[in-house]
């Protein structure tokens, strides 16, 4: 990476959760996201006191918590970029690509929970050619859902596709994902929502935000403008499933309906778990 300009940055973002069936049921906060170009990484953590990779910090890239092809062992010998290529070679993407850029959350002081984060792939010519939405649980199971060129539109790249995921216990798991996602710039525009059977949307989330500079002085400020973020993301889980358990929701145990949990990647090691 040259000594310049970098292409990562942060995002100042606000998440939203709209509910419309069985019964009502919304919020929002407050957050900040990475967005990360893969290949600068390492000079991000000699340029940044509080931001390393694979090492304690108060911000840590750590490679194991991303995307790698099922295998009985991790592979500690690739990085995230590196897994990240042979994924998108089971996809049909053999071209070498530019770069490829993550928008996620970072381990926080030891702690890592991510819900999803998202892999936009760029051409030669810097044009974006796929995505890869990379989701998981509270279970730490992840299943990718891939965005080809057939999903492109302006902007962006949109997909609906059935879900076979353990995301929530308040949510079937044969009902759809549609995803909306606007490659990020200044704004950043991100749009999941969720159909039942018969095609009707029920759940709507967006992910909207501002562009920051990746500076020490911007992770400080949002460390202590959201500290702890990624236990607070997990505690807010756990909040509003609460809420939905009270306002009595059916609820779907994870050992249920074990025929729709497909091609998940790093799964429980129990499949029977409650």
């Amino acid at each position: 990476m040259a000594s310049g300009a970098i292409n990562s940055c942060l995002y100042k973002a606000k998440v939203m959760h709209h509910r419309m069936a069985p019964k009502v049921h919304r919020f929002h906060y407050h957050i900040f996201m990475f967005y990360l170009d893969l290949d600068e990484i390492d000079e991000l953590g000699k340029r940044l006191k509080l931001m390393s990779r694979n090492r304690f910090n108060l911000f840590n890239f750590r490679d194991k918590d991303h995307l790698q092809l099922p295998r009985e062992k991790p592979d500690t010998s690739k990085n995230t970029r590196e897994h990240i290529n042979d994924y998108l070679k089971t996809q049909g993407i053999d071209t070498p690509l530019k770069r490829i850029m993550m928008l996620t959350n970072l381990c926080t002081l030891g702690y890592q929970f991510n819900p999803v984060s998202f892999y936009f792939c760029f051409d030669d010519n810097d044009l974006p050619i796929c995505s890869v939405v990379e989701v998981c649980n509270t279970f730490r199971e992840m299943k990718p859902y891939f965005l080809g060129a057939e999903t492109q539109q302006a902007g962006g790249f949109k997909l609906n596709i059935e879900k076979y995921f353990y995301v929530s216990p308040f949510i079937d798991m044969d009902t759809n994902f549609d995803f909306d996602l606007q490659v990020p710039g200044e704004k950043l525009q991100v749009k999941i929502d969720d159909y039942d059977r018969e095609g009707k949307r029920f759940f709507i989330s967006t992910l909207s935000g501002n562009r920051k500079p990746l500076t020490d002085a911007n992770l400080l400020l949002y460390f202590l403008s959201f500290p702890l973020i990624t236990l607070q993301v997990i505690a807010l889980i756990h909040w509003q499933a609460l809420k939905l358990w009270l306002k009595k929701l059916p609820f779907h145990r994870k050992g249920d309906n074990l025929a729709l949990q497909k091609e998940v990647y790093r799964p429980y090691p129990s499949k029977y778990v409650s």
